[in-house]
């Protein structure tokens, strides 16, 4: 059995959800792109996962529970799972960004206290 699996992903299609792509069993993850001036039909929230959203590309208008503001490329936006969200593309831009979904307070670990090292590991040839 594999230790990985990949997938590539068309950058222009509307919504394409990795999580069945890729067997993910941690996270859902999608790459989304949003025309200008188009939203997303619906305000939802969710019952267990927060969701983080990154901005790839483009400027748009964010709302959570009420509030509405603005985000662009580079921006990064966590919603608790209560939030009740939406987003929109800015009317002269369209709004490329990652959503990635998550159980609340479900990590056990990050990088620093994760990641595994050792020299014995097989090793890339870049590294030999």
């Amino acid at each position: 059995m594999s230790n990985f699996k990949s997938f590539h992903l068309d950058l222009t299609a509307g919504r394409t959800e990795l999580h069945d792509a890729l067997n993910l069993t941690g996270a859902e993850v999608s790459l989304n792109n949003l025309p200008a001036g188009v939203s997303i039909p619906f305000v939802h929230a969710h019952t267990n996962n927060e969701e983080l959203y990154i901005v790839l590309s483009g400027e748009g208008v964010f709302f959570v529970d009420g509030e509405e503001f603005v985000v662009k490329a580079g921006d990064c936006v966590r919603v608790d799972p209560k939030g009740q969200r939406c987003l929109k593309a800015a009317d002269g831009t369209a709004l490329r960004y990652l959503c990635i979904q998550t159980r609340k307070d479900s990590l056990q670990g990050y990088t620093m206290t994760d990641g595994v090292m050792s020299e014995e590991f097989v090793k890339p040839s870049w590294l030999k």
